[in-house]
């Protein structure tokens, strides 16, 4: 006989609650500042790896298979607990004073997406024809700018939908977090599970929360490809 006794004022009230929306004001903000350092991050290295500087094109290649195929739990610790190896002494000091968790999830979440979204990136732009780069050379533009203003616009244009897969993978990715103590969405249900037994409750708060956030950038990355990339496309 099932005796559960359902108890929704846990995660609907008190502090509790306030633990529930203290942890989603940080996978907010992991969010936001992954997503946006990671299109930036994914875009250079896009440009990188098409290249015609051999070094600079390894260079890149070697960033998108090491990173693409090392499971993100794992970049975490790395940077987490390794970071200090490779770090400039003065960038680990400025880490430590701030918040280093934080600061480490941010990083490995940034690293590890900008990898697909720099192959979602590069697709768009071997999708434009090449007479366009050519004609772009011969009026004068230099590569880099050839791929400012005529490429890369038209391919980050193509790639919204793919960028808006890797977006919501991102956000959905943030409570990993919780494995090295950053109090995110998935950590304060955890402890609110912990504090109160009732564990159906919290994680289904914070599974439509989930839901709630990957929604709102789906409908976010579509208002701005029809109003800002494709105004003038039908609906």
């Amino acid at each position: 006989m099932l005796t559960y006794q359902f108890d929704w004022s846990v995660v609907t009230s008190g502090k509790y609650f306030e633990w529930l929306v203290s942890g989603f004001k940080v996978t907010l903000q992991l969010s936001v500042v992954g997503i946006v350092l990671a299109f930036i991050v994914g875009l250079l290295i896009a440009v990188m790896r098409m290249s015609n500087f051999r070094p600079v094109r390894w260079f890149a290649l070697a960033y998108l298979e090491f990173f693409r195929n090392t499971p993100l739990l794992v970049q975490i610790f790395f940077w987490y607990f390794g970071s200090y190896k490779i770090l400039p002494t003065a960038v680990n000091d400025w880490l430590n004073s701030t918040n280093f968790e934080f600061a480490a999830a941010v990083i490995a979440l940034t690293i590890y997406t900008s990898a697909f979204i720099a192959e979602d990136i590069r697709s768009g732009v071997l999708s434009i024809p090449r007479e366009q780069m050519e004609a772009a050379r011969s009026a004068g533009f230099s590569y880099l700018r050839s791929m400012q203003y005529i490429i890369l616009p038209q391919a980050v244009r193509i790639t919204v939908p793919p960028l808006v897969n890797q977006f919501l993978n991102l956000a959905k990715n943030s409570s990993l977090a919780m494995t090295i103590g950053v109090m995110e969405l998935t950590y304060q249900a955890r402890q609110v599970e912990s504090y109160t037994f009732k564990g159906f409750e919290a994680f289904t708060a914070a599974t439509v929360v989930y839901l709630v956030l990957s929604t709102s950038i789906t409908a976010l990355v579509h208002i701005y490809d029809k109003r800002v990339l494709n105004p003038n496309r039908a609906v």
